[in-house]
């Protein structure tokens, strides 16, 4: 079981390799008889797999933000180091693998070249022409790959070695399991305005005045920046894009397994070893047993036999049996290539016909919407020559479809054009002086922007807040009447009362946990709970209520068998923590390697990758 895992983890890294390999980087234009980066102890970092990782790194970053990433700010969020370091780590492991004598054989090394996917031809079997193409795609002869297979699978079996055995601690899991899963019960009557014994006296403009003063941040505008900007997006020039009826019937016919689509079937198929093994299982499906009893009967769970939505030419031999059948009738047994088996159809899914005529509208607005979005990005060197050449976004928009606007931008905003994340992330950074540049929406639209001037924050007159004042003030008198009014009542609650002696109405919770959640009660309403012990009573306030909670009893967790979430969240949880202490461990053990083998690095090879990225 280990030597598999270990296996498919070289096998993906393996596979990373040629990813990145296949992506093009121009790492292979490095000039000189520069070979590596640095080395721990005997084994090397090669220049090409740093240049190569580094470029996947900043790619996925790209693909993350959804814009582009210059190598200088790639740098100032350190992800040159990060590579390096996970590099450098891997190195340490190689170098001890090497120390030991750990190494994989001949026929080892040939099963998991075999094993690989992209080496495979289309009847699955390998494929020596397709091997050497994905290779030289990558920049790596077979010596070359072939070795850093036998490095890799050598380090990983270091590092699995260090690992074994693993386990998280049975008392960390408890402590955390009692944390998220120890129950409360409890009653709680929350308070309002109506619940006043005696009306709220009518504010004074001194009280109003009092209030507004003392809270100026709730009535102070936040610093704003009057913005211009110069955009166009899709649906701005969506009318004028014309897309015509060959194209449309094109895109249909690309399409057409998705507008058309057969009759289809949810099934589910038990395969059996052997015929009478099946011929016993139907037996018992007609004497009245599950489908999930057989199914749990062999370990296994009921996703293990789900094949999804299936059409006749998904099935073979079981196509007309399946399809002949009703919704929740078991068939067979039927003799497949897995094995005789028994299918099971959970739903019936009626073929699908959309014509071209149904299908037109959909498909014309999305041709237009790509051709609007390619007119948009072919105007975007002509915007940006516009720009440089001295021209304002007023000039632009009189040139250009553009159009212009303007907003007064603060970061709470997020209505219209500061609905754009990138429009948010650019009214935050602009500055006085700096030129307008062409930045790009998520929806493929572009703009430009220019910041004419910052309102500073100002304290609202109480003229021209005073509704909201007297809001304020309001919820704020009524809570501290409430308060006054519940006083005495307290003490009787703690003195064992029930909330209907003192006139009450009380809700009853039974068995919280921390991962309940109340959307009527204030937010640290469940944090309050389990900060109380038995029989204590607290009050907490919440936008002009008081909330008076008593906890009545405190219970341990559920146990795992009885409840079926809290089992899942155990073993996440203990996943999670296995998968991180393993990771500081990890660490520990590269940190011991290199302390002991020695680093170096190649500053000038370093510098002479970086300078391919610039």
């Amino acid at each position: 079981m280990a030597g598999n895992s270990i296996s498919k983890g070289a096998m993906w890294v393996l596979m990373g390799l040629l990813i990145v390999g296949l992506a093009g980087f121009g790492a292979t234009n490095l000039s000189g008889n520069v070979r590596s980066i640095g080395h721990v102890g005997t084994a090397e970092i090669d220049v090409t797999t740093y240049a190569r990782a580094l470029q996947n790194e900043i790619r996925a970053l790209e693909a993350e933000r959804g814009s582009a990433m210059s190598f200088a700010e790639a740098r100032a969020a350190g992800v040159d180091t990060d590579v390096l370091g996970r590099l450098v780590a891997r190195a340490a492991l190689e170098h001890e693998a090497d120390r030991l004598g750990l190494s994989i054989g001949d026929e080892n090394l040939r099963e998991q070249i075999l094993d690989i996917p992209s080496f495979q031809g289309l009847d699955g079997s390998f494929d020596r022409e397709a091997y050497r193409f994905a290779l030289d795609q990558a920049g790596l002869n077979e010596s070359q790959f072939e070795e850093n297979i036998r490095a890799e699978t050598a380090s990983t079996l270091v590092q699995a070695a260090a690992l074994a055995g693993l386990q998280t601690p049975s008392t960390y899991m408890d402590t955390m399991m009692t944390y998220l899963a120890e129950r409360r019960s409890l009653a709680f009557a929350v308070l309002d305005r109506a619940a006043l014994q005696s009306g709220l006296p009518v504010p004074s403009e001194d009280d109003l005045k009092t209030y507004h003063q003392g809270h100026l941040p709730d009535f102070t505008t936040p610093e704003t920046k009057t913005i211009t900007f110069a955009w166009v997006t899709p649906a701005m020039i969506l009318d004028s894009v014309e897309v015509d009826e060959a194209a449309l019937r094109e895109a249909y016919a690309e399409r057409e397994t998705e507008f058309n689509m057969p009759e289809r079937r949810l099934v589910e198929r038990l395969v059996f070893a052997d015929s009478a093994a099946a011929t016993r299982a139907r037996t018992r499906i007609d004497d009245g047993i599950a489908l999930e009893m057989l199914v749990s009967e062999r370990g296994l769970d009921m996703a293990d036999i789900d094949m999804g939505d299936v059409s006749r030419e998904d099935l073979g031999a079981a196509a007309d049996p399946v399809f002949s059948a009703q919704a929740g009738e078991v068939v067979g047994p039927i003799d497949t290539n897995l094995g005789p088996a028994l299918f099971r159809v959970n739903a019936v899914l009626a073929e699908q016909i959309t014509t071209f005529e149904e299908a037109e509208p959909r498909l014309r607005e999305e041709l237009a919407a790509d051709r609007a979005r390619r007119v948009i990005e072919a105007k975007i060197d002509t915007v940006d020559d516009l720009l440089a050449g001295g021209a304002t976004l007023e000039d632009v928009a009189k040139e250009t479809d553009l159009e212009l606007g303007s907003i007064d931008w603060h970061p709470g905003l997020t209505e219209g054009m500061a609905g754009y994340d990138s429009f948010r992330a650019a009214a935050q950074a602009v500055a006085t002086g700096d030129y307008p540049e062409v930045e790009q929406l998520a929806d493929g639209g572009i703009f430009a922007l220019r910041l004419d001037g910052i309102v500073e924050p100002r304290i609202q007159p109480l003229e021209d807040v005073r509704d909201a004042v007297l809001r304020g003030w309001r919820a704020e008198a009524t809570v501290t009447a409430l308060r006054a009014q519940l006083e005495p009542q307290l003490a009787e609650l703690r003195a064992g009362a029930s909330f209907a002696d003192l006139g009450l109405t009380a809700t009853e919770v039974t068995d919280m946990t921390r991962r309940d959640y109340r959307p009527e009660a204030p937010a640290e309403f469940i944090d309050t709970v389990f900060d109380m012990v038995q029989g204590e009573v607290r009050v907490i306030e919440g936008n002009g209520r008081l909330f008076v909670l008593r906890l009545d009893s405190i219970a341990p967790p559920l146990p795992a068998e009885e409840d079926e979430d809290l089992a899942r969240l155990r073993a996440a949880l203990q996943d999670q923590a296995a998968a991180d202490l393993g990771q500081d461990l990890f660490q520990v053990l590269a940190n011991d390697i290199r302390s002991r083998a020695g680093v170096e690095l190649d500053q000038a090879a370093l510098n002479a990758v970086h300078a391919n990225f610039n």
